[in-house]
């Protein structure tokens, strides 16, 4: 549980209001909400397969510095700024959050639209190929213009989507690329919020019930790639298991409508030594005495897919790396390659100064390293999917991600950090049908991009919703038995719950398969009082033990720590006072069977929204903003570099 506003429910601000600017700094548009008129279709093919450069594709990355404008966000009708240049004057940096990269807090509140904009050359060698933009993420909704057509939209700011532009733009040609960006939360989106209109400013006010900085904008890589033009691999699905001493993949490829070539498989080990073969749409693959991915000690196989033309010439290639492991939940173990697995480790967050949540390469390595420095064997990937390359990189470090949708806020009860009186939280005028259709499409496209990373062993598919109010297992059963379905290698499927959803209240537990609690008792209740926080923590993890016989993982425990601030008393916001929090917290743990992991809120200190009681973010991290460690971290490290032992 972390301090949130309560919000109200409110219905959205009329479509006619205009924001006055008093900035000039600031360029201001009027967008179109409706969509322009094209004579192409606005669903292109979408593919799933995270772009790659090979003998048969090309791939350029399209980050930089882009022309940049805030819209005027509710004007559909005088303004049409994706059929000119852009106002000279701002540019942003792609990838990153534009948010605290001008020096301009009309830009930093900014509520709705912005624009960045860039000019683009398809190469000649594209000719004779489809060619697409991808997008890695634009948050929360994009909209994609080539010159003055509409291409593609999408809604969900944490999941790539693409766009085929081969039929707009020839090879030779260039083009201008734009991009609308809404940062606009409502009680139907994946994460939920509400706008606001400031009774005496006139200004837009963005509310939101999650307890981090509603950073916006292009945060990830965009790309041009082609891919052979008639013929080419759109998806693959890999299923690893063990048998014995061998591993075993089970496979299913998709290719483009045109294909008539044979698909071919070869599976190559990290020597490039060819160890298995097959060909095939789908099947299965024996690699005789496989080396398994295993947590800290990762190995990765190459799964190459190709297509060869009835004459024996390769059409097209795609090399997806993949690791054989297994993942099954007992009572109460989660086992990894059949040997129990107890995850320590944090909740983190992308995150960090300037750039907001622009993955950056550098933090990635430094937060590993650091990881590996404190003993960490995994992390939950709060409150949304990573970049793919964080995946990618555990994937090659043997670090364990639980990994989670951006259904965080989904609980109108959290106010100030306790309970309150007020609406339901599942009802028509709150968290409702559409809310629902939006987490479902949540779910599919964190599956479909994250399916076949080893390091992924567990889906969690909200964080602290209101699980203890009525409607809520109306709302979660589909949305449990959607993500069941849509992963065929069966990973355990869980969601995140909130301290008032107790053993005795909460009415979903039932539906998942590991228990991740999120608990503060001695900091949000019994306030540093750390006899009383264990006596009460103690109680509730026996109680859900008793309830259900299932793995526990605590997902979140700790609290907020001023780097610097000491007292020989062990004061609340010192680092003396978290460094006994954790300690009482792990005496528990090892006393309850049922607890499999501890991940500790937060890794790094971040940002959240503008509040009295957030001076410069959130503060429950073991590591400052820009990485130092407090000294939780020292203590952490010797508990966990010599492994948890169980009492």
């Amino acid at each position: 549980m972390k301090l949130q506003h309560l919000l109200p429910i409110l219905s959205l601000i009329p479509s006619s209001f205009s924001i006055p600017s008093s900035n000039t700094h600031a360029r201001t548009l009027n967008p179109r909400q409706s969509l322009p008129p094209s004579n192409q279709s606005t669903t292109p093919l979408t593919i799933q397969l995270k772009p790659q450069s090979s003998r048969t594709r090309d791939l350029i990355c399209l980050d930089g510095l882009w022309s940049f404008a805030l819209g005027d966000s509710n004007d559909t009708s005088t303004s049409t700024p994706w059929t000119t240049n852009l106002p000279k004057g701002l540019e942003c940096p792609v990838p990153a959050s534009y948010n605290d990269i001008f020096v301009d807090r009309s830009i930093h509140d900014h509520v709705g639209w912005v624009y960045y904009q860039r000019t683009v050359t398809v190469p000649r060698g594209f000719q004779g190929q489809r060619y697409f933009l991808r997008f890695e993420s634009a948050t929360h909704e994009g909209k994609v213009y080539v010159n003055e057509d509409f291409v593609k939209g999408h809604v969900g700011g944490y999941t790539p989507f693409e766009a085929d532009i081969t039929h707009l733009v020839s090879p030779g040609e260039s083009f201008r690329l734009t991009v609308g960006v809404n940062n606009v939360l409502t009680h139907e989106t994946i994460p939920p919020g509400n706008v606001t209109v400031n009774e005496y400013t006139g200004r837009k006010v963005q509310e939101y019930q999650h307890d981090f900085y509603n950073y916006a904008g292009l945060a990830r890589s965009v790309w041009l790639y082609s891919v052979p033009g008639e013929q080419f691999v759109k998806d693959v699905t890999v299923i690893p298991d063990v048998q014995g001493e061998d591993g075993i993949v089970r496979y299913t490829v998709e290719t483009s409508s045109g294909t008539t070539g044979s698909i071919r498989i070869s599976i190559r080990d990290e020597e490039r030594i060819e160890v298995a073969t097959a060909s095939g749409r789908n099947g299965t693959i024996t690699i005789p005495s496989a080396h398994l991915w295993q947590p800290g000690a990762a190995y990765l196989y190459d799964f190459v897919v190709s297509i060869v033309s009835p004459d024996n010439n390769l059409v097209d290639t795609y090399t997806l790396p993949i690791g054989i492991r297994t993942i099954r939940v007992t009572d109460r173990q989660v086992l990894i390659n059949e040997e129990p697995f107890y995850f320590t480790g944090f909740g983190k967050h992308e995150d960090s100064t300037i750039r907001g949540k622009g993955h950056d390469t550098a933090y990635l390595v430094h937060d590993f390293q650091l990881l590996n420095w404190v003993g960490a064997n995994s992390f939950r990937t709060s409150h949304y999917p990573y970049a793919e390359e964080v995946l990618e990189y555990a994937d090659r470090q043997g670090i364990v991600i639980i990994d989670e949708t951006p259904a965080v806020g989904l609980a109108f009860s959290l106010g100030g950090g306790v309970a309150q009186e007020g609406s339901a939280t599942f009802s028509p005028e709150g968290i409702n049908n559409n809310t629902q259709k939006a987490h479902a499409d949540a779910i599919r496209e964190l599956i479909a991009r994250d399916k076949n990373h080893p390091s992924v062993v567990m889906w969690s598919i909200a964080n602290e919703p209101a699980s203890n109010e009525d409607g809520a297992r109306g709302y979660f059963a589909p949305l449990a038995q959607l993500a069941r379905e849509l992963d065929p290698a069966g990973r355990p499927v869980s969601f995140a719950n909130v301290g008032q959803a107790t053993y005795e209240t909460d009415k979903i537990s039932d539906l998942f398969d590991v228990l991740l609690l999120n608990r503060y008792f001695g900091w949000y209740s019994f306030i540093g009082d750390l006899e009383a926080a264990s006596a009460a923590l103690e109680g509730e993890l026996r109680g859900w033990e008793r309830k259900y016989t299932k793995p526990i993982i605590i997902s979140e425990y700790g609290a907020d720590t001023y780097p610097g601030l000491h007292s020989v008393l062990g004061l609340p916001w010192t680092e003396e006072f978290q460094v006994e929090f954790l300690d009482a917290y792990h005496a528990v743990f090892d006393r309850v069977e049922s607890v499999v992991g501890e991940h500790v809120w937060a890794f790094a200190d971040f940002q959240t929204n503008l509040e009295i009681y957030r001076v410069d973010g959130n503060k429950k991290g073991v590591f400052t903003r820009d990485r130092k460690p407090k000294a939780a971290a020292h203590k952490l490290r010797e508990r966990w570099s010599t492994g948890v032992e169980k009492n």
